[in-house]
C-alpha cells in the first residue's frame, strides 16, 4: 500500500480576472476550485494511473468535509484525523496576467491530535511505500517529519520526502528512498547559486552522501533530473508545442508518476519518463493530471 501524508491540505480557490486593480472591487471572469495539497495531489495523480493510495492527514470544520468528499475515489482511501476546532484552510489564487497567491495558515493541531496520526503511521507494515510531502502547519513542531520517519525505524518502508530546506535535510539521516527538491530548495540548502547541469549533479550527489537514495530534481521549464541510487544520471527535458496553463501540482504529479514508474516496471529511467509525462500533464491543465493526458504525452518522450 502506498500512503501519502499532507500535515495541512486545502481547498484551491481559483480566480481569474481581466487585471487586478487593489482598493476597488474586482469582478472574475472565471473560477473554480479544486482539493489541494501536496500529498492529497500525489493521491489523486497515482489514482488516476490506477495505483491505490491511502491519504493521511488532517482535516476540520465545513471545509474539511468538503476535501474529504472531493477525495472519494475508488483507489482512494480517505482516512484523515478531523480535528476539534477551526477549519481546513482556503488559498486563493488570483490570475490575472501575473498570478498571486494567497495561502493561509490553517487550523490549530494539538499534540493529542498528533499522537492519533502516529497510530496511523504505526499500521505502515514493510512494503509498503510512505510520501510525506509538503510544508508543516505552524502549530506542529518542526522534527515532526522526522518523528514520523522514526515510528517506522526497523521496517522495510519505501520513503519519499518533498519538502523544503530544513525538514528535507533533517530527513536524510533515516536514508529516504527518494527526495525531491527543485533548483531554488538545492541553492537554499547549500547556501549556493545552482545554475548549470552540472550543478544540479553536484549537489544532488551531496544529498546522497547526506543519506538519500534517489535524487530527483525538478528543473522547471527545463526538465527533471535524477540521480539514482546507483550513481547513473538520467534526464528529461519538457514537451514542446502545449501552452503552460498551470504550475501549482505538477511537482507532486511528476513524484506520483515516478513512485508509480518504480512500482510497474522497477525500472529509473522509465519512472523519470512516466513522472515527467504526470508532471508535463498537469502543467498543460487546469487541473491535476488525467489518465488521458498523462498517455498522450508519455508517448512523446
Amino acid at each position: 500500500m502506498i500512503y501519502t501524508v499532507t500535515l495541512n491540505p486545502s481547498i484551491d480557490y481559483i480566480v481569474r480576472l481581466d487585471e487586478l486593480k487593489t482598493g476597488i472591487t474586482n469582478r472574475t471572469t472565471s473560477e473554480e476550485y479544486y482539493i489541494g495539497g501536496k500529498g492529497i495531489n500525489v493521491s489523486c495523480v497515482l489514482a488516476e494511473l490506477g495505483i491505490k493510495s491511502t491519504a493521511l492527514g488532517f482535516v476540520a470544520g465545513f471545509t474539511g468535509e468538503a476535501i474529504e468528499k472531493g477525495l472519494k475515489n475508488p483507489k482512494i482511501t480517505a482516512d484523515f484525523i478531523t480535528l476539534k476546532s477551526g477549519i481546513s484552510r482556503i488559498n486563493i489564487k488570483i490570475k490575472a496576467g501575473e498570478e498571486t497567491e494567497i495561502n493561509c495558515q490553517g487550523p490549530h493541531i494539538d499534540e493529542e491530535e498528533l499522537l492519533n496520526l502516529f497510530d496511523k503511521i504505526d499500521n505502515i507494515q514493510s512494503g509498503d511505500t510512505l510520501i510525506i510531502a509538503g510544508n508543516i502547519p505552524n502549530t506542529l513542531p518542526d522534527d515532526v517529519y522526522e518523528r514520523i520517519i522514526e515510528k517506522l525505524d526497523g521496517k522495510d518502508v519505501r520513503i519519499v520526502v518533498d519538502a523544503t530546506k530544513k525538514l528535507l535535510v533533517n530527513s536524510l539521516k533515516y536514508k529516504p528512498f527518494l527526495i525531491k527538491p527543485n533548483r531554488q530548495e538545492l541553492s537554499e540548502i547549500f547556501d549556493t547559486t545552482v545554475k548549470t547541469e552540472s550543478d544540479v549533479v553536484k549537489y544532488a550527489q551531496e544529498l546522497q552522501k547526506m543519506g538519500a537514495k534517489n535524487v530527483l530534481v525538478s528543473l522547471g521549464g527545463d526538465g527533471a533530473l535524477l540521480v539514482d541510487e546507483f550513481g547513473k544520471v538520467h534526464k528529461e527535458g519538457v514537451i514542446k508545442g502545449h501552452k503552460v496553463l498551470n504550475t501549482v501540482g505538477s511537482g507532486d504529479s511528476m513524484v506520483a508518476g515516478f513512485v508509480a514508474g518504480c512500482i510497474d516496471k522497477n525500472d529509473y529511467a522509465y519512472a523519470l519518463k512516466l513522472g515527467s509525462a504526470c508532471g508535463n500533464a498537469t502543467a498543460f491543465l487546469n487541473g491535476l493530471a488525467t489518465k488521458d493526458k498523462i498517455d498522450e504525452l508519455l508517448a512523446q518522450f
